[in-house]
């Protein structure tokens, strides 16, 4: 347990502050599933008089298509971040930061549509469904998701570099500058120095200070 817990500290410190927030918002998305998100109404005749009963469901005892949907969207972004977190190496189809941008958005419209379409319950005649604050709060959570997303794909995060490949570039990065050329180890060909035509003899010359006592004669 102890090993566990250290290894997703780990993950949790090698992510960075948007992804962070991506995964907080999933892992609260996932905890929302058992928050009363329907409010169930019944009137039932008790003693020749109607009455109403009221009661809740969580999204997990009114389990559909909807529900397991969002279940698995907050598993995969918990499963992509804890994968980033050990410096895994692949490549999703626009980043990491639009694929959790479209999960969040996701979650935002279905949590929408079961806002419009309320899952049937069992019950007696006069049954009615609503929604309660739960499922508000699985809206807001999808919302934060789209947002973290956004940041992340803005931040141009970089994924880790494939094995053997080299690392990506961020669009709106400048192009690294030019390695340096080697020093030229060659030695520098010295010209030839020129000599001075000796006078006819008979006539006078002055003596160049920069000739060599051999050149003087």
């Amino acid at each position: 347990m102890t090993a566990v817990a250290a290894r997703i500290r780990d993950v949790w410190q090698a992510l960075t502050t948007d992804q962070r927030m991506a995964a907080a918002a999933a892992l609260a998305l996932l905890v929302s599933m058992i928050l009363p998100w329907y409010a169930v109404t019944t009137n039932v005749v008790v003693r020749g008089q109607l009455q109403t009963q009221s009661d809740t469901r969580a999204a997990l005892e009114v389990y559909s298509f909807v529900e397991a949907a969002i279940l698995v969207v907050a598993a995969g972004v918990l499963a992509l971040l804890y994968a980033r977190g050990q410096r895994k190496a692949f490549h999703l189809p626009g980043g990491d930061g639009s694929v959790i941008l479209a999960a969040g958005g996701w979650v935002m419209f279905l949590v929408f549509y079961r806002q419009l379409d309320k899952p049937d319950v069992e019950g007696l005649a006069g049954t009615t469904v609503g929604v309660t604050w739960g499922i508000f709060i699985a809206f807001l959570l999808g919302t934060l998701m789209a947002y973290a997303g956004l940041r992340i794909r803005a931040a141009h995060t970089p994924e880790p570099p494939v094995d053997g490949a080299r690392p990506r570039r961020r669009p709106d990065s400048p192009e690294p500058p030019p390695a340096p050329a080697p020093p030229d180890s060659a030695p520098t060909a010295l010209a030839p120095r020129r000599r001075e035509p000796r006078p006819p003899d008979g006539q006078l010359s002055l003596d160049d200070p920069t000739q060599r006592p051999s050149e003087r004669a």
